[in-house]
């Protein structure tokens, strides 16, 4: 991303969070199998996270496999855990130099032992950058992450490390997978639905929303940057009266 194409007026969002879907529905419209569509929208992944430093945006979260995708047929699955593997292989050392931190939400027990290496070693390298924060939802549910968050606090509650008294909402958010992160300011779905899939429902309470009839595969940098500019003119008020 060029310096002129940085947000001209208006303030940026700090967070951006994407659903990233049409993968599928984009390669069979165009005769292809449903994995070459998810292909396609692993690539699309580089082009958005390097476009997000120049556009001010400091965190950007992608959810890339819901609980429920597991319903999907087993080659489905079987392939995007292999593009994981692969994305992780492939984008690992560009992330260290591109400064990127990455970090992955979700529940990981159902993943495979590899996967879950390969994810570890990727947040261990690099821990240290800061340029941008990048968060992938691999295996998320947000009722998923509640319950989890829950039984934690519970047993913390049961064992006498915390008072009932003493848990506020900020207590809560320190049980989430996104423990440390601020809450997205603007989430983004592609591909035309309406509906937001369980993605980060406590996080994302006052968070903005832009529904895009795009695909994922064909959503650019430039859309991005479009997306980006409408937050801009966006006025929050978070419950309170405009002034």
């Amino acid at each position: 991303m060029k310096s002129d194409d940085r947000l001209n007026g208006g303030q940026a969002p700090a967070h951006v969070a994407i659903i990233m879907d049409g993968n599928g529905r984009w390669a069979e419209s165009r005769g292809l199998p449903r994995l070459a569509g998810h292909r396609r929208g692993a690539d699309r992944v580089r082009e958005i996270v390097e476009a997000c430093p120049d556009l001010g945006v400091s965190h950007l979260t992608l959810f890339a496999f819901s609980t429920e995708n597991w319903k999907r047929p087993a080659h489905e699955v079987q392939g995007l855990m292999r593009l994981f593997r692969r994305y992780i292989k492939k984008e690992g050392a560009r992330l260290v130099a591109e400064g990127a931190r990455v970090r992955f939400i979700g529940g990981r027990d159902p993943l495979d032992a590899d996967l879950r290496a390969l994810m570890e070693g990727l947040e261990a390298r690099t821990a240290p950058n800061q340029r941008l924060h990048l968060t992938v939802a691999i295996n998320y549910g947000g009722r998923d992450e509640i319950l989890r968050a829950t039984r934690r606090l519970a047993e913390d509650a049961r064992a006498g490390r915390i008072r009932p008294e003493e848990i506020t909402q900020d207590t809560i958010g320190d049980y989430l997978d996104t423990a440390g992160l601020p809450d997205p300011d603007l989430i983004v779905r592609t591909s035309g639905e309406f509906r937001v899939s369980g993605f980060l429902p406590w996080q994302a309470a006052y968070s903005e929303y832009a529904f895009i009839d795009t695909r994922w595969p064909d959503f650019t940098a430039e859309m991005f940057a479009s997306q980006i500019r409408g937050f801009g003119r966006r006025e929050r008020r978070f419950g309170a009266v405009a002034g």
